[in-house]
């Protein structure tokens, strides 16, 4: 399993293209490169996860739902639309975002690489900033989690 760890700024060029940071290529294998890129259920980011990763979580989902029940299957059917598969290129390590997946977020220029362990999240710069959250709202969500 890959760990993602550390936050990178980005541009975007006129294709849509932006470099993968090294500090997150050079952990993936050599032997499959590949992410799923789609819009995060709760963040107005996208998230990034290994193709490994993505059989795991896509399986466990599955696992949990009866395609014979309507709302089972309208769930899957809009927590697969928009997905995306990216692989970067082996010189620069450039990933093609599609556009409507970057339009949902609001990047337009730069983009912050957000690791968070087993995935990577893509947030437009600003919004990033803005989403984070004072210290205080931080103690009280530990407290809140820790007495789960």
């Amino acid at each position: 399993m890959v760990n993602f760890i550390g936050e990178y700024t980005a541009k975007i060029d006129d294709k849509g293209r932006i470099i993968l940071p090294s500090a997150f290529k050079c952990l993936l294998p050599a032997d499959d490169m590949r992410f799923v890129v789609r819009k995060d259920i709760f963040a107005d980011c996208l998230e990034m996860l290994t193709f490994s990763e993505w059989e795991k979580r896509s399986e466990q989902i599955k696992s949990r739902l009866n395609f014979l029940k309507k709302e089972h299957a309208a769930f899957w059917r809009q927590f697969m639309r928009g997905n995306t598969v990216v692989t970067p290129d082996s010189k620069l390590g450039r990933i093609s975002i599609p556009k409507k997946l970057l339009d949902a977020i609001g990047a337009e220029k730069e983009v912050i690489f957000a690791g968070s362990d087993h995935k990577i999240e893509l947030w437009a710069k600003e919004k990033y900033e803005a989403a984070s959250i004072p210290d205080e709202e931080f103690v009280s969500l530990a407290e809140t989690v820790s007495n789960l």
